[in-house]
């Protein structure tokens, strides 16, 4: 009998085990299913937002197109390159009107801006302190400077602007004109007068105008090609 019954039960399933079994097979098959999907989901969703993040940093840097289409960021970018950025956007951006994204146009006003605060100095100086007029001279071949440098770049019709040999000169004026105001500094250093630290801070203010003029005719080939613009 035991023989018999042994026969019986092998290679069969105990009806009991089966129905005692916490998952069914096909409940299991199911899960599987759901968290396979659940995975795929997740898995589709951290692809968008990484992507979404890639766009957003690549949007975020300024590319030729977006900036010689912002006039802002332009100028921004100009004046990067310059050692007083802030003084550059503040005598730059009053002027920028209608607003231009040319790295040549914000170099002409800069100069402008310079050639202006050079004038305002000239027709400033006190007559009771004869002791500061003695950068009047400094004031009028530093303010010439500047003039030569603003024609220069007044070309005619199909004219080429920045040749090698202008971009020279223009070099050679505008840091003259740096090194007029510089002089004036020094003499300003040596007076005792009560007014002069507030004329260290106007001829500082104009140096600074200059200088950043300066800068941007040193990058200007470079920054054509950041904006992806030609060369005039």
């Amino acid at each position: 009998m035991e023989s018999i019954n042994f026969a019986k039960g092998y290679g069969k399933v105990n009806p009991t085990e089966e129905f005692n079994d916490p998952i069914p097979a096909t409940n299991r098959r199911r899960r599987r299913i759901i968290i396979a999907l659940s995975l795929a989901v997740l898995l589709t969703l951290l692809i968008a937002s990484l992507t979404t993040v890639l766009i957003r940093r690549s949007a975020s840097k300024s590319n030729p197109s977006q900036l010689a289409s912002n006039s802002a960021d332009s100028l921004k970018t100009v004046c990067s390159v310059t050692r007083y950025p802030d003084s550059c956007l503040s005598s730059i951006s009053p002027l920028n009107s209608p607003p231009s994204s040319n790295p040549l146009r914000f170099f002409n006003l800069s100069l402008h801006a310079s050639l202006l605060e050079v004038t305002i100095l000239k027709s400033q100086l006190p007559d009771a302190e004869a002791a500061i007029k003695d950068c009047a001279e400094l004031f009028d071949d530093a303010a010439s400077q500047l003039g030569n440098s603003a024609e220069s770049i007044c070309v005619g019709p199909g004219e080429e602007v920045l040749t090698e040999m202008r971009v020279s000169d223009l070099q050679t004026w505008i840091s003259a004109s740096l090194t007029d105001l510089d002089t004036c500094l020094d003499e300003l250093a040596e007076m005792g007068s009560t007014a002069v630290g507030e004329w260290k801070v106007k001829v500082q203010r104009a140096m600074e105008y200059i200088s950043n003029t300066l800068a941007i005719l040193n990058n200007i080939r470079s920054l054509f090609q950041k904006f992806g613009l030609k060369m005039p």
